[in-house]
């Protein structure tokens, strides 16, 4: 028996079935690359659904995860750190002035940023405005926030929201108003296909809110943290948020997400209105502030526009190029729509031959390596690419 099939066994012995597998086993990651309990090598070109930004195993993050372990774990949020200080001051510093809240997911942002929109509108402003093809998460708030399939099942749902097409602003103006509370969108929507708006559309959504005194909630679980050649998404558009939401490479690889909301707003979360007994805890904190720093110091926002720009030029001008229908995204946030019904087919023939990447949409594949992906690696990614799409 292999090694791959001995922890597919013992996994399959041991753990609920709620998630859609690849037959691989990973036990070891070095930047871009991965490789399985057979010795098998792959190209990350997915990053763990976009979580580890700077790539698997960082020397600067394994240096502030073994330093911080080596201090102070955790001590409740009671009482002051100056990890969990100092990350709430990179995302002052680099999105706008406000103050942070940290959990563990992007999930757990949303609930944060919903019941935050709810008790600063009071009780006669309960509706939420949410998008379709958007994705906010699997908790029950963040479920109701997010229409379509993930909710099937789950009924009944958390009262109040109200779903509209996305980049559609008269079917957001039909439905704003006096009972708004906020409006909750992805600057560029991750699980709906790597959808981009059309320009203006997300300033007249800021004008749309602030005319009807509705708050603006970003979700950049996806977009956040240098993913879009932007230290956040909502940076392309030169729209700021009244509230953010974070996840997935906020903290690198570890179980860090958050919200940052402007001072106004921040003061509705008195102590016992919310909060997280894990959020922001010294390790994680630590590891999510390197994240920064690592990003600022190594030029990486640079890199991931560049590193994009090239993936979409050689796409395009590749062999297989009429069989792509659409190139969107930003950075090293891109989504390939192909012209087959469904895109599994390629993912697992690139797998195969060892290029890890996904399909969401059916017929979208996602490409979202980590920041420290190189030319020659793009190149090979590419090549194996090509060839899958060539083959189904």
């Amino acid at each position: 028996m292999s090694g791959t099939t001995e922890l597919i066994a013992r996994h399959e012995g041991a753990l609920i079935g709620n998630y859609g597998k690849l037959p691989v086993a990973l036990v070891r990651g070095q930047g871009a690359m991965l490789w399985d309990a057979d010795g098998k090598e792959y190209i990350d070109f997915f990053a763990g659904f976009g979580g580890t930004i700077l790539g698997h195993c960082h020397p600067r993050l394994v240096a502030a995860i073994t330093a911080q372990a080596q201090s102070l774990w955790q001590v409740g949020n009671q009482f002051y750190s100056e990890p969990q200080i100092r990350l709430a001051e990179h995302l002052k510093a680099k999105a706008f002035e406000g103050r942070a809240f940290f959990c563990h997911s992007g999930a757990e942002a949303a609930e944060a940023a919903i019941k935050l929109a709810r008790i600063s509108a009071g009780s006669n402003r309960p509706k939420i405005v949410t998008m379709q093809k958007g994705f906010h998460g699997r908790t029950m708030g963040a479920l109701s926030a997010t229409a379509g399939p993930a909710q099937n099942g789950f009924a009944p749902l958390v009262p109040g929201f109200v779903h509209v097409p996305f980049d559609n602003l008269e079917a957001l103006e039909d439905v704003v108003d006096g009972t708004t509370a906020a409006v909750m969108l992805e600057p560029i929507q991750g699980e709906g296909g790597i959808n981009e708006p059309t320009r203006g559309y997300l300033r007249a959504v800021r004008e749309l809110c602030d005319r009807c005194g509705a708050l603006l909630i970003f979700d950049e679980v996806w977009t956040g943290v240098g993913r879009t050649g932007h230290w956040f998404g909502h940076q392309i558009s030169g729209v700021t948020p009244d509230i953010m939401t974070l996840g997935k490479a906020l903290g690198g690889g570890v179980p860090v997400g958050g919200i940052l909301a402007s001072p106004r707003l921040a003061a509705y979360f008195k102590p016992g209105t919310h909060g997280c007994t894990l959020g922001g805890n010294p390790i994680c904190a630590n590891v999510s502030a390197a994240v920064f720093d690592v990003i600022q110091q190594e030029n990486l926002l640079d890199h991931a526009r560049t590193a994009g720009a090239m993936i979409r030029e050689k796409l395009a001008g590749s062999a297989i190029s009429g069989r792509i229908k659409a190139i969107r995204g930003s950075g090293l946030f891109l989504g390939v729509e192909l012209d087959i019904p469904d895109a599994t087919p390629v993912v697992r023939h690139a797998l195969a031959n060892g290029l890890i990447v996904n399909a969401t949409q059916k017929n979208v594949l996602r490409i979202c390596p980590s920041l420290v992906i190189t030319p020659p690696q793009i190149e090979k990614a590419l090549t194996i690419l090509e060839k899958a799409i060539a083959a189904v």
